[in-house]
């Protein structure tokens, strides 16, 4: 009977264990000029916890707003892992944040998650707790520089950058792979993110007559950009966005100055891997949008990977650290695994692909065995 008593009480407190939500904070930003790829990110957290529920897995999400700020992030970042005792985060969205929040994870010996940002940096530090999803911006560079060179024979090309952690890391890694593969960076500019005017700067850049143009902007910035480059006549052989506001609805919208526009990006609807497609329908029945944007893609996987992981340990930070380290996931991202390699510690190495804005949608170009589409080129202005 006693042992009768003993096996129910003991089963009992496995079920309440199994049942105990895994806790995990969230950095995002749902305010401030970065708030339209906040909103993709959430949704795609969204997403996620219906989907780890119906594997029975129970998240409780502890969410704060760094309004794009890396002071702000880190004030977050504090709170969540000292006043709220989550097992772990995910996020920042932006490189700046994600950097900055980097070293507290660390410091605090709480495994973070990077969902999106790029800069090489934040995985260069050999920080034991701090893994990331997305692909670099030397993945982001060299997608789009190869992809020009097989389609043209560019000799040339001009980089415009925002002056942030994402836009001068951006810039750095295609001047660079610019340089290995043989093509000359006539021009080099880094610009204050919000300008109002960028007309000048787009004018020095037509006389060098580069034929490609690199940006490395968000929504905003990358609109304005186009509006002017189209008024001064810049007209190289591609215009290539390193993702951000280029891989954005709200660009692609604009469709007299992004038509023709290249984008690198981290997931499209139409990609081959597990359940993408699936997941791209969804977000657009449950959010009534007409386009999925990556940010969506790898902030639901990010979920997915931290949430089960976490579970499967109980929360355990350590234990966390050692499971994401060790572990294999295969879904809408494709396959992720946090790996070393080339100076990188705990990063995932990501397929990258390009997509191409025509007649207002992102349309899958590159690399061809992805493509859904051709892609159009040279650039003609619409």
């Amino acid at each position: 009977m006693n042992r009768r008593i003993l096996s129910s009480l003991l089963a009992f407190g496995f079920a309440l264990h199994a049942q105990t939500p895994v806790k995990i904070g969230v950095i995002n930003c749902a305010t401030g000029t970065q708030a339209p790829i906040g909103e993709y990110m959430s949704n795609g957290y969204k997403l996620a916890l219906e989907d780890l529920q119906k594997k029975g897995i129970k998240v409780e999400l502890v969410t704060e707003d760094d309004t794009g700020k890396p002071q702000v992030s880190m004030s977050a970042m504090e709170k969540l892992v000292t006043r709220d005792r989550v097992a772990a985060v995910v996020g920042p969205y932006s490189s700046a944040c994600a950097n900055a929040v980097s070293k507290l994870a660390e410091k605090y010996k709480v495994p973070l998650l990077v969902p999106v940002a790029s800069k090489e940096d934040i995985t260069r530090q050999n920080q034991k707790f701090v893994f990331r999803l997305s692909a670099t911006t030397e993945d982001y560079a060299s997608i789009l520089i190869s992809m020009a060179q097989k389609l043209g024979k560019p000799k040339t090309m001009a980089i415009l950058n925002e002056n942030t952690d994402f836009g001068t890391s951006g810039a750095k890694s295609a001047k660079a792979y610019a340089a290995q593969v043989g093509i000359q960076v006539v021009m080099e500019e880094a610009y204050a993110a919000g300008s109002p005017d960028y007309r000048s700067t787009l004018a020095k850049v037509k006389a060098t007559k580069p034929d490609l143009v690199f940006m490395v902007s968000y929504v905003a910035d990358g609109i304005l950009l186009m509006r002017q480059a189209r008024e001064v006549g810049l007209q190289p052989q591609a215009f290539l966005g390193a993702g951000a506001g280029f891989a954005s609805s709200e660009f692609a919208r604009e469709q007299a100055i992004s038509n023709n526009v290249f984008s690198s990006t981290q997931w499209t609807t139409d990609v081959n891997w597990p359940g993408a497609k699936d997941f791209g329908a969804r977000y657009k029945a449950k959010f009534g949008k007409a386009e999925v944007p990556y940010h969506a893609a790898n902030a639901y996987a990010s979920m997915m990977v931290m949430a089960e992981a976490a579970a499967k340990v109980g929360g355990d930070r350590e234990k966390l650290r050692a499971e994401l380290r060790g572990g294999h996931w295969n879904g809408i991202m494709g396959d992720v695994r946090f790996v070393d390699y080339s100076g990188y510690t705990n990063q995932n190495k990501h397929q990258m692909l390009v997509e191409q804005i025509q007649n207002g949608k992102h349309e899958t170009v590159w690399p061809p065995e992805y493509g859904s589409k051709k892609p159009v080129y040279p650039f003609k202005w619409k």
